[in-house]
């Protein structure tokens, strides 16, 4: 079976299953399903990162991303409907990460001169993945939070689904060969343009109380930023010298590689709703 095909039937069986429970899980719920993704994505990040060694590190990844997860679930954002307590006790929580990893390193300080990329390693793989992907819970707690994150679900796959085949179509000219030898200037904008697009349809279908002008800037911002989610998981791909993140998912490659468009749309997303829309 070819590449192309398993990615077809893996989306086929997953997106369906994702809109379902995230139609009918209860928020808690829902909070463990992205808690779920999130911890894997963790250890394939850690795996790449840190190889076979800093075991410490690897389970700071992992006890962060707990946490931040935790907060985001703060009982007030649910029963006020706008998300913003979980987002106090989530910077709350990124401040003490910061002092407890930085306090752990001192502690593991050995020779001198001093190393700090594995700390910076840690830092980053924390902002990078548990700290955005939690603001999927905030969306949720929204008073319309279901159909939010069917949209973010929805333009994102749009996003790569449109810079894959305008890429395949059109694309001559790479985007950045130093980081994806795959990525084209047609594919980048084919995903602007498919984003914006899938983004009018769904605003003005299923969310139609919105100024429709918010969704082309949603849309066309969400294209971009997808691009830009994807360049770096290339990127750190390849400083890890991998071509994938994992094996999780067939066709697709790891949690991470499906993860990577996500990671910079739903924070903007939410932070456009949050000051702009609402």
């Amino acid at each position: 079976m070819n590449t192309h095909l398993k990615r077809w039937l893996t989306g086929i069986i997953v997106v369906p299953t994702l809109v379902g429970m995230i139609v009918y899980a209860p928020p808690f719920a829902f909070s463990l399903i992205i808690l779920f993704f999130v911890l894997i994505g963790v250890h394939e990040y850690n795996s790449m990162s840190f190889r076979d060694a800093h075991a410490i590190e690897k389970a700071e990844g992992l006890i962060w991303a707990l946490m931040i997860m935790l907060a985001a679930f703060a009982d007030a954002a649910y029963a006020e409907g706008t998300g913003t307590a979980g987002l106090v006790a989530m910077t709350a929580t990124t401040v003490t990460v910061l002092f407890v990893t930085f306090l752990l390193f001192l502690f593991k300080i050995r020779e001198k001169p001093t190393d700090l990329s594995t700390v910076m390693k840690v830092l980053f793989g924390f902002v990078y993945i548990p700290f955005t992907m939690a603001h999927f819970v905030l969306i949720r707690g929204f008073t319309d939070g279901v159909m939010w994150v069917i949209y973010i679900i929805v333009i994102t796959f749009a996003s790569d689904i449109s810079a894959f085949y305008a890429g395949r179509t059109w694309g001559r000219k790479k985007l950045f060969p130093e980081v994806s030898e795959k990525k084209t200037a047609a594919g980048a904008i084919g995903s602007i343009v498919g984003t914006a697009l899938a983004s009018l349809l769904y605003g003005h279908f299923l969310m139609q109380g919105i100024f429709p002008l918010h969704f082309i800037a949603l849309g066309l911002m969400a294209g971009i930023l997808g691009q830009l989610g994807d360049l770096c998981a290339s990127t750190v791909k390849r400083v890890s010298m991998v071509k994938d993140s994992g094996g999780m998912l067939p066709g697709h490659g790891g949690v991470l590689d499906r993860l990577d468009s996500f990671i910079f749309i739903v924070p903007f997303v939410y932070y456009y709703y949050t000051f702009v829309i609402r």
